[in-house]
């Protein structure tokens, strides 16, 4: 299989980028300058000046791109918006890394973890972003996307126990009633997600176990 990752130098597109290689997929990795991953391959290149004829190459794209200043409620959906455009009416398929304040904690779907959770001030850009995003690829309807949220707790140097929970639209918590998963058993999420391809055009969740 042959797959891309946008922003590969990121914390989140390293490891997703390694566990891919790890299970001798085809990995082109997305950057702006030196290759820091695993990726034999790569395209320099800024993720907004990526074209149809770029991507289209691959079976699926994996956009890990992350923002953490104020532009990020603007930027993150707009990174996710660049690339469905791009692969509007492809076979490519284009997977998201997401955000968990959007996932719904009551069964009729009318509220989210943000209306509940006092997040800091300066985390409402990217959470608001990430929330943006997912209403955003929501509208295409002739692109295969497939959104992923992590759990509320998204450990960046959390420990890989490859094992987790799949959930849906609902935040779910885990045997220890805790909203938590590290980085490095996302990424086993995300190229799951990527092998077996079962939810397209579709939010989900993981939560470690």
């Amino acid at each position: 299989m042959k797959i891309a990752v946008v922003a590969a130098n990121g914390k989140a597109g390293k490891l997703i980028v390694e566990e891919a290689v790890t299970r001798g997929m085809d990995v082109t990795a997305i950057i702006r300058g030196e290759n820091k991953t695993a990726a034999p391959k790569a395209i320099v290149k800024d993720l907004f000046d990526l074209t149809s004829e770029d991507l289209r190459e691959f079976d699926a794209v994996v956009d890990a791109f992350g923002n953490w200043t104020p532009e990020a409620i603007d930027l993150i959906p707009s990174a996710a918006v660049h690339l469905a455009e791009a692969l509007s009416g492809a076979d490519t398929r284009l997977l998201v890394v997401g955000g968990a304040g959007s996932l719904y904690v009551d069964p009729d779907h009318t509220k989210t973890v943000v209306d509940v959770t006092p997040f800091p001030d300066e985390a409402m850009p990217v959470v608001n972003g990430h929330a943006k995003a997912l209403g955003e690829l929501r509208k295409f309807d002739d692109v295969n996307w497939t959104y992923i949220s992590p759990a509320g707790d998204f450990q960046a140097d959390g420990e890989r126990t490859g094992k987790y929970v799949l959930g849906g639209e609902e935040l779910v918590l885990n045997s220890k009633g805790e909203s938590v998963i590290s980085y490095a058993d996302y990424a086993i999420a995300m190229v799951d997600e990527i092998e077996s391809g079962k939810h397209i055009k579709e939010r989900i969740s993981v939560v470690s176990e």
